[in-house]
């Protein structure tokens, strides 16, 4: 029996574009094992091995990479002509994946989250929590929020969320023990909560603005994490002063857990960002997210942190 030549292109190109056999198995809705299966097929079909495999990784070989080079423009194409078949109907329908930093996905898409999903009974919607900049095509997502100076150029851009910007916090007993600071420069000498960014591994300076006026510090502290909710527990539990964007702080200010410190020095910020690959045609599923999100936007964004609180 002859077989179909394109017998396992898609696997091949799952894996080619993840560099591993278990996420490629995520993304295509198979086990890994299946997946294995599927490329051995491929490669006794074709006579070559086409990925150099390990314990620890999975890599093209040279003819891997031609391979891949020949076949992905066409194999691409043939999907992308699917998915408008699939979306002829009219309804948007399928898995949408994103990719979407812990302040994206609570300010910007978990307000609305399950009026989006109550309206669109089709769409599925998987989520991944991740405050690393990724290549969403090599990972296989529609799309991805990230804060709008952080979007790649060659991405298609869409402002999502109501408008944020930055704040300084500390609980009550914290300002009991150490005093309020009156000026931005006397935080200078409080115990500050850093934050390290997982993106280019700084710790993040504190912007201020008031007026023509603004300044920038380097605050020290003696504890400096990486986690927004991490920093907003810190804050809580009295250890130092945060300087946290919108949609964390709001519930805690209003029950006076938290107080709002140099509110005429706070800075708007660049709002949340939803992007995807320039491509000829959005998917119908992407396309009904993108515009729920421009007609639902939040008017005022509320914290869900304290559902992990202690």
């Amino acid at each position: 029996m002859a077989h179909d030549p394109l017998d396992g292109l898609v696997t091949f190109l799952a894996v080619a574009e993840h560099q591993s056999f278990s996420s490629a198995a995520v993304r295509l809705g198979v086990s890994p094992s299946a997946v294995s299966q599927s490329i051995r097929n491929l490669e006794a079909r074709l006579g070559v091995v086409l990925f150099n495999r390990t314990t620890r990784s999975v890599s093209l070989t040279e003819v891997g990479t031609l391979y891949l080079a020949r076949v992905a423009p066409s194999l691409r194409e043939l999907l992308s002509a699917a998915q408008e078949i699939g979306d002829a109907d009219g309804v948007p329908a399928g898995l949408l994946r994103l990719n979407v930093p812990r302040a994206g996905f609570m300010i910007a898409l978990e307000p609305v989250l399950r009026d989006f999903l109550e309206a669109y009974p089709g769409v599925d919607v998987e989520i991944a929590i991740d405050n690393r900049l990724v290549d969403i095509v090599a990972a296989g997502f529609d799309a991805g929020i990230r804060y709008g100076d952080l979007v790649e150029k060659d991405m298609v851009a869409v402002k999502i969320g109501p408008p944020i910007a930055a704040h300084v916090v500390a609980a009550p007993g914290y300002l009991a023990r150490h005093g309020v600071p009156e000026h931005p420069s006397d935080l200078l000498g409080h115990q500050c909560i850093g934050f390290r960014h997982l993106t280019n591994g700084q710790v993040e300076r504190w912007a201020f603005e008031r007026g023509g006026e603004s300044l920038e510090l380097a605050v020290r502290g003696r504890l400096i994490v990486n986690d927004s909710v991490a920093q907003m527990q810190a804050a809580l539990d009295g250890l130092g002063i945060a300087y946290m964007i919108s949609g964390y702080i709001e519930r805690f200010v209003e029950d006076g857990r938290l107080v709002r410190l140099l509110e005429e020095w706070s800075p708007p910020m660049n709002g949340f960002t939803l992007y995807y690959p320039d491509r000829r045609r959005v998917p119908l599923k992407l396309r009904a997210l993108i515009d729920f999100l421009r007609t639902h936007r939040p008017a005022v964004p509320l914290t869900r942190v304290d559902r992990v609180v202690r």
